[in-house]
Order: C-alpha cells, then structure tokens, then sequence
C-alpha cells in the first residue's frame, strides 16, 4: 500500500501545483480559452506566455490537458524527458558534462530524475518482485534467535549465580546477561514493530558489528529490512558515493564535487531504470535478456567517466575497475545503515 499512497502523494502535489488559476476564461468548442489578458494575473496579453508571471496565454480544459498537465508537473515530460533518457542511456558522460557546463532547459535535472527512477524503482520492486509482507520464514527466523538467546541467558544467570555462591566477582557475567538482554528486547521490538525496543546502538563501531552478526544469523529479516527501508534512505547513496567518486580525481581542481554529485546522480538514476527494466523483463518470462543487463552497468561507468570528464581510454578503464569496487563498498555501507539503524514503518 506504500507505493499507492507515494502515488497519491506525487498526483495531489502535481494537482495543487498545477491546477490553483483564480480566473477562469471562455471556453470554446476545441476546450481552449481565447482570452486578451492573462487570467492569472490580469496582464495584457501580447505572445503565447504572460511577460509578467510567465502563464501560458491560452489555457487548455480538456482531458487530455489535465494528463499532459500532471506528466508535466511531475517531471517535465515536455521534451525534457525524450532529451534525456535516451542520453543517459547511451552517453551518460555527455549529458553529465553538458548538464554541470550549464545546458539545463534540455535536460531533466538530477534529482528529479533520480526522484522519479527511485520511485518507479520500488514501485517495480513491489509488484513484480513480491509484496511487502514480514515474510513467514524470516517470521521463523525471530522466533529460533530469540529462543537461542533465553537460552542462552538462562546460562550466563546460571554461572552468576553459581559464581556469586562461591564468593568469586561476576561483574563479567553481569555485562554479558546486560548484552544478551539487549538482544532479546531487540528481537522482540522487532517481532511488534517497537522502535523503542529495537535496541538501537548510537555507537558506529557497535552497530555495524551488530548488523553483520545479525545478517549472517538472519539474512531474510536482513533481506525484509532491506526492503522495507531502502526507499526512504534511498537519498543517502548520493553522499556515501560522492567521496570514492573523488578519490578518482583527488586534489583535482578542474573537476569539484558538484561535478561529482551529478555524475553520481546521474549513474543511480540510470542503475534504477535498469533494476526496472530487468523486473520488467523478469516479469514477462525473458529471464535470459534479464540476466543480460546485470553485465551494462560496467560499461556504463566506463562510457560515463570517459565523456563526463574527458578521459582517454586507458584512464577510464582503470578508474571503471576502482569505481566497480567502490560501487560494491557504497551497497555494503547502505546495507549497513539500513540493518542497524533498524527503523521500520
């Protein structure tokens, strides 16, 4: 139902923004007004747009206007959007370079488009890729931890105990039965959804320690909060990826970080055009044309880097490789953010 409702969301932002004129004109048989002054601001009209508030001269009230309307202000279909897909496509380096050199009326700028890509994404996630429900094997996967850990703590109260008797310090024991407590309330949050008892740790070394043990010993629950969290901390692949972009040019001074931020804006939008268009191709049975593009966002990288900051082939090879890896390290940290901060809706 998150999906929908994002839907909602996009479609009265779009309405509200579009849609508020305080005047409404004649209206001819075509659906078109044919007024002299501006019914925005009652300017007289002289061209196509008003010279002071830059409305359209003649309004459209038809049905197909309203659609044309909505595409529009949710992302400039206007020729912006056939400008730019089929450059981030096939010259990604270009459109980075031409969009940071400052042609921006052609383009659809990063971030929208990025906006637009993530949501189409999880979109695609959730309809072909399984719904949203806490799947019943990572159910399963709760109730055998948290079982293991009462066990587990029955133990360690059993040696305090027993070590408290024998007059010997159980300090140690103490911080250990704290610890495995932690745990419990841990699971147990997540089992009812609890924030406050999820045990979030504020430590960075703490939580990410935690996040692996827990992955290895649960990847479905990893795999379910992967899932249900990416798409609102999508945003913050942007800066854990700008830095390794840097590494790439460090110390350089003709290429600066706003160059660097909508390259990698730019790659991402494409990356989640592609986890779409491998969904889509899953969905409709051509898993072998799916699996395919698992193997373009190398070459994608490469043709990126070589146009977006002018490289000669050797250059853009080597930093393609560095820039794979840095990729992979950028997903890890992701998923390490999103398993141990453990929010949930």
């Amino acid at each position: 139902m998150g999906e929908f409702e994002a839907v909602g969301e996009i479609v009265t932002g779009a309405m509200v923004g579009r849609a508020v004129e305080p005047k409404a004109g004649e209206v001819s048989a075509d659906g078109h007004t044919h007024e002299r002054n501006c019914l925005n601001c009652g300017t007289a009209l002289t061209g196509d747009f008003c010279h002071a508030c830059g409305q359209h001269a003649h309004i459209h009230r038809t049905l197909t206007a309203f659609f044309h309307d909505l595409l529009h202000g949710l992302l400039h279909f206007e020729g912006k959007i056939w400008n730019t897909l089929p450059m981030l496509v096939w010259r990604p380096g270009d459109l980075t370079r031409r969009y940071v050199d400052g042609e921006r009326a052609r383009f659809v700028s990063p971030i929208a488009l990025f906006l637009f890509s993530i949501f189409l994404m999880f979109a695609a996630v959730s309809v072909f890729g399984g719904g949203g429900e806490f799947p019943a094997q990572a159910k399963q996967g709760l109730q055998e931890e948290l079982r293991i850990d009462q066990a587990k703590l029955a133990r360690i109260e059993a040696m305090r105990d027993a070590e408290a008797k024998a007059g010997r310090p159980t300090a140690e024991l103490n911080e250990k039965i704290g610890e495995v407590k932690d745990e419990i309330k841990a699971i147990e949050g997540v089992s009812s959804g609890n924030l406050e008892d999820m045990g979030i740790q504020t430590k960075i070394p703490g939580w990410i320690g935690n996040s692996v043990s827990k992955a290895a010993r649960n990847p479905e629950l990893v795999a379910y909060k992967l899932k249900t969290n990416a798409y609102k901390f999508s945003w913050l692949i942007i800066p854990l990826s700008v830095p390794f972009v840097w590494l790439l040019f460090p110390f350089s001074r003709r290429f600066r970080l706003y160059d660097h931020t909508v390259f990698v804006t730019y790659s991402l939008c494409f990356m989640s055009l592609l986890v779409v268009a491998g969904l889509v191709f899953g969905a409709a049975g051509m898993t072998g044309l799916a699996g395919l593009l698992w193997l373009l966002p190398p070459f994608h990288m490469y043709r990126q880097l070589k146009g977006a900051y002018s490289l000669r082939r050797a250059g853009a090879l080597w930093r393609t490789a560095l820039l794979t890896i840095f990729a992979m390290i950028v997903v890890g940290l992701f998923s390490a953010v999103l398993v141990g901060v453990g929010t949930f809706d």
